[in-house]
């Protein structure tokens, strides 16, 4: 399948990240709750973003992620939503700045949209820490299950992360 380069549906254009989004990167991703949360760098700088970039279309070239900016209008970006494409997983974050609005449970229906029509997967699944409630919410809101597999320990960069998959068959 060729490059995704946009998606439009519930309210919302997710997008390819542009050079000229680098600053409201810094802006999304320097946070603290991105920090604790993500293996994204802290803090997230100019330099943290512009490497950021450079990854994100790399693995976009290999057809190993689909990885957009969340904007409601095509230019100012809320956050970002990700497809692995290789384990079927579905990740955003959303800036503090627009948290509250819906924008990850419309991202991730608009990723699961994707993977189910074009991409043809039977299956795709949220990775989340059995404390993140706002995560939680998003799952349950979009359709998603806990399942009842062992929760992953994945060691990061500043600490181990427990995460527990949560799936929705798209059959």
């Amino acid at each position: 399948m060729d490059r995704i380069s946009s998606l439009t549906g519930y309210g919302l254009t997710l997008r390819e990240w542009a050079d000229d989004d680098l600053a409201a990167m810094v802006e999304l991703f320097d946070d603290a709750d991105v920090a604790d949360r993500t293996p994204l760098a802290s803090p997230f700088d100019l330099a943290a973003a512009r490497a950021y970039l450079e990854r994100a279309r790399e693995a976009q070239a290999a057809h190993q992620r689909v990885q957009l900016a969340i904007t409601t209008d095509g230019t100012e970006v809320k956050g970002e939503v990700r497809l692995n494409r290789l384990k079927g997983t579905i990740s955003y974050v959303v800036g503090a700045a627009h948290r509250g609005q819906g924008l990850a449970v419309r991202a991730v229906r608009l990723m699961t949209d994707l993977a189910r029509q074009d991409l043809g997967y039977a299956r795709v699944a949220l990775e989340i820490e059995p404390d993140n409630a706002p995560s939680i919410a998003v799952a349950r809101s979009a359709g998603f299950r806990l399942t009842d597999a062992e929760p992953e320990v994945v060691e990061g960069e500043r600490r181990s992360y427990t995460l527990c998959t949560w799936v929705l068959d798209l059959s």
